[in-house]
């Protein structure tokens, strides 16, 4: 088509069926415009011009109502305004030419528009724009138009004042979620707000409707209106190209396969550990909304009247809950109704009154969803049930869930389930023949099926049946130091795992236990069973099988060392080193002479019957991964299993584990499952023996752990998503010709809002690595900035005195003063002189500590840039290119990358 000046800028447009897209040449006609979007357009001639980006704009139509074109490339050097045919014909619009006329009419046959052809053959379409009501021309083109998404957000007040406090509220939420400012409002002033006014109309008919179906109290209006309100915004809309107001909002598609009718009859999991063995497994609720943020479902319990959430949920749509009176049983006292606002009590039965109290179902149930295809609508009929029939059904739904709840384990829980298939039969068989012998099968295979015999170690009774029963077991900072000091040596980790190591240890005290059902002897069914060794289950069978192998090193020349009681070394004359670092059952060992290595692993098999594993490769859950030249950990195996237990595997990911700006305080009615969120927060803690640059943050979310409420949830599921982007990130430990001991010191001042308390953080490194770290609140409230570092040093100091001692053993001893850079130069002043100070009279005499240390030469501290503060990671939520600047002094890596510190590929 051929440029026509008789046209330019104008609010014209032409029609033209040889155009892929709609096009246009003015910047200023788009109400939303995606300038990211880039590519070329080709003309008849071969020519091409740039697309400078996509979007939509508003129009007037002759009634006066207002439309959008959707879909509109932004071409900078156009001078005519074209839309395509044939992207008109893809929208559903019907396109007629006849009587040198162009007719568009919608899929119902409604006449949108009729263009005239012009003497040159052109079809000129006059377009009204309606530019002075346009938002986007009162504010920068560079905003967003929020009313163009038709997303709706409602707020329920008492009082007419409290609309400026839910306003900042609305505020801080949407801009928060957008990236955008708000910059104009449209107010009624006072009138009818005719927009507003109709979308509280529909959602008000839409509630109205929800109630009436369900025969629903009044009373559930407002959890009616939130529910009306999550489907509008899932409905799609012709104003939005039948996109819905969620998809335009967040560019995210929304999922409906989750949503119920309203007011339908639910039933909740309710946990084992709030219900006794003769309690109902499942609560009766009833559904009256969605999680806005987190997917799940709102319920109404009747008997607690509270409203909780959960994700482990089973519907019964076809039904709904009686609110008239019930049926009178035989033994059932009943309690009258009352009326508009408040909702009914459930009557009580002497059952209940007999059968202990069952608690309220947890407030948060993020369990997958069982896979519940089966309509239980044909169970009961409608109408008033006795309550003895409501029992009776009670009971049938638990037998009815019993195989859906198997499927969340492979793995029996008594000896009657197990006995009933073959396979875990003869599991058990091998594990009784093992039991005797004192070993499992001969080829020390691990089997996919195994059963242990295990003792009632609860019923055991303190100073009769056990006495002590603590064990030690290796400090996670303990096998990093290893692994550091291997890797500056070059030396190759091995891995010893010992075949159940519980039954090698011996019992000091008369133990008896029953003869396991399924295996009683024949003429000897009064006979009990005496221990010689210890058994899974016992009190002290830990603790026995750790005398045991201590035992075993001392025979064998090891010496334990006295600051770690599960690290040994043995050393020859030759000058041949081995250490072994014991977990339980799982020994690590390394060394300078391989020789050393088989005659060790020869005889610790040929003692207690081990697994030789071969190179450290996976160990309590780390990854390890040896090279000649470095050693990588990480735990990217483990992460991926906390997003897919906490439903997170799909999450966005960030890039700061902690917001900047982040401000939690303690919720006494906190409106989260403790437990559940106690689950999520000691499976981050666990993640945090790779990731140092998550330990502030779960740190931070662990002080919260008893009453939590939303915003503690939301922190914690920020680190999740967080992993999600950084899930191969670990720590590459590598050979360096400056291998000393260095810490980094840092604490901030009264950041906690409850307490006015300081965080204490702190690192080590050997070499240019860390391999330990700390996060701590600390026990006391501090005056001033100073006085926070100088009770933090006190601990770094205490650490770094243990980690020396430990380094002396090994044969790695720090000649000179362990340097701890700090940057607060007062607290280097306070360290080293004694005398009296004002500001310092009241410190605690336990915290100069630090002074003896000092004036020893143990300790060192040396002042530093901020810039240079490692341990700034732990003790303040930090921004992305600090955050990522400090990571990598950690010697934080992914991976797999090729640049790992240079040429060193690991």
């Amino acid at each position: 088509m051929a440029h026509n000046s008789t046209y330019q800028n104008q609010d014209v447009w032409f029609l033209d069926s040889g155009a892929s897209k709609h096009m246009t040449g003015r910047k200023d006609l788009f109400t939303e415009l995606d300038e990211k979007v880039h590519g070329e357009i080709s003309f008849g001639d071969l020519s091409k011009i740039s697309v400078q980006g996509r979007g939509d704009f508003m129009i007037k139509q002759k009634n006066g109502d207002h439309a959008f074109i959707f879909n509109v490339y932004y071409v900078p050097d156009m001078k005519t305004n074209i839309l395509s045919l044939g992207q008109l014909l893809e929208k559903g619009y019907h396109i007629s030419l006849q009587n040198m006329q162009l007719t568009i009419t919608d899929a119902r046959g409604k006449l949108v528009t009729r263009v005239q052809m012009t003497k040159n053959r052109m079809l000129p379409l006059a377009i009204h724009h309606d530019m002075p009501k346009c938002l986007t021309v009162i504010i920068n083109n560079k905003d967003w138009l929020w009313h163009l998404s038709r997303k709706t957000w409602v707020y329920f007040l008492k009082r007419k004042y409290e609309v400026f406090g839910y306003f900042k509220e609305f505020k801080t939420l949407v801009e928060k979620q957008s990236g955008y400012h708000i910059k104009a409002l449209r107010s009624d002033q006072g009138g009818e707000y005719t927009a507003a006014e109709r979308k509280n109309r529909t959602i008000l008919n839409m509630a109205r409707n929800m109630l009436k179906d369900k025969n629903m109290p009044k009373s559930f209006w407002a959890e009616a209106v939130l529910c009306a309100l999550y489907l509008q915004n899932r409905c799609p809309t012709k104003s939005l190209d039948t996109k819905t107001p969620h998809e335009a909002w967040s560019t995210h598609k929304p999922s409906v396969s989750h949503l119920r009718v309203f007011g339908s009859i639910a039933y909740i999991k309710v946990p084992e550990a709030r219900r006794t063995k003769l309690e109902d497994k499942g609560e009766k609720c009833i559904l009256v909304g969605y999680g806005d943020r987190t997917m799940g479902y709102r319920l109404y319990n009747h008997t607690t009247k509270k409203v909780i959430f959960s994700r482990d949920v089973i519907f019964e749509e076809n039904e709904s809950w009686n609110w008239d009176q019930s049926k009178a049983s035989r033994s059932a006292e009943l309690i009258p109704e009352e009326e508009t606002r408040q909702v009914a009590t459930e009557t009580q039965t002497p059952r209940d009154q007999q059968t202990p109290q069952r608690g309220s179902p947890s407030p948060q149930r993020y369990d997958t969803p069982l896979p519940i295809d089966r309509d239980f609508s044909d169970m009961r009929p409608r109408g008033t049930r006795s309550l003895e029939d409501l029992y009776e059904y009670t009971e049938q739904v638990e037998e009815d869930l019993t195989p859906y709840c198997l499927l969340m384990t492979s793995d029996p829980v008594s000896f009657e389930e197990a006995n009933q298939e073959g396979k875990w039969r003869s599991a058990m068989d091998d594990e009784i023949r093992s039991i005797e012998k004192n070993k499992t099968n001969a080829k020390g295979e691990v089997q996919r099926y195994k059963a242990r015999l295990v003792a009632k170690g609860y019923k055991q009774k303190e100073g009769v049946d056990y006495g002590e029963v603590f064990a030690p077991v290796a400090r996670l900072e303990t096998i990093r130091l290893l692994i550091s000091l291997a890797a500056q040596k070059s030396w190759k980790i091995y891995q010893l795992d010992v075949k159940l190591a519980f039954l090698n240890g011996f019992l000091e005290e008369e133990i008896y236990v029953e003869q396991p059902p399924g295996y009683v002897k024949k003429g000897k069914e009064d006979k009990v069973c005496r221990l010689k060794k210890a058994l899974y289950g016992l009190k002290q069978a830990r603790l026995a099988w750790n005398m045991r192998i201590d035992d075993y090193f001392q025979k064998n020349r090891f010496e334990k060392c006295p600051y770690e009681h599960a690290l040994y070394m043995k050393k020859e004359i030759d000058g041949s080193l081995l250490y072994a670092c014991l977990y339980v059952d799982d020994l690590i060992f390394t060394g300078n002479n391989p020789a050393m290595f088989e005659d060790f692993k020869r005889r610790m098999v040929k003692e207690f019957e081990m697994t030789d594993i071969g190179l450290m490769a996976h160990f309590l859950g780390i990854e390890v991964v040896q090279s000649e030249k470095c050693i990588f950990i990480s735990q990217s195996i483990y992460a991926k299993e906390i997003l897919k237990r906490f439903g997170m595997e799909k999450c966005n990911h960030v890039t700061t584990p902690v917001e900047t700006e982040l401000e939690l305080r303690k919720n006494e009615r906190g409106d989260i499952d403790p437990t559940y969120f106690k689950s999520l927060v000691g499976s981050l803690r666990y993640l945090t023996c790779t990731r140092p640059d998550i330990f502030y943050g779960v740190g931070l979310v662990s002080r919260y752990m008893e009453t939590p409420d939303q915003s503690h949830l939301n922190s914690a599921k920020r680190i999740l998503r967080y992993i999600k982007g950084t899930i191969n990130d670990g720590i590459l430990y590598t050979k360096c010709e400056d291998c000393r001991l260095i810490g980094y010191l840092d604490s901030d001042w009264g950041r906690d809002l409850d307490e006015r308390k300081s965080t204490t953080g702190f690192t080590y490194f050997m070499g240019d690595t860390a391999f330990t770290w700390s996060s701590k609140k600390q026990a006391i409230v501090t005056l001033s900035s100073c006085e926070a570092e100088y009770v933090a040093a006190c601990s770094v100091v205490c650490h770094g005195i243990w980690i020396r001692n430990v380094l002396q053993y090994l044969g790695f001893p720090q000649v000179n003063p362990t340097e701890v850079y700090i940057d607060n130069r007062s607290v280097i002043a306070l360290a080293k002189n004694p005398v009296f100070h004002e500001r310092s009279k009241h410190i605690d005499t336990r915290y100069h500590f630090i002074r003896e240390h000092v004036k020893n030469n143990e300790v060192e501290l040396v002042s530093c840039r901020t810039y240079d503060q490692a341990a700034d990671i732990f003790t303040k939520p930090l921004k992305h290119d600090v955050f990522e600047r400090l990571k990598t002094m950690f010697g934080m890596t992914k991976h797999g990358e090729s640049s790992l510190r240079g040429d060193v590929e690991c």
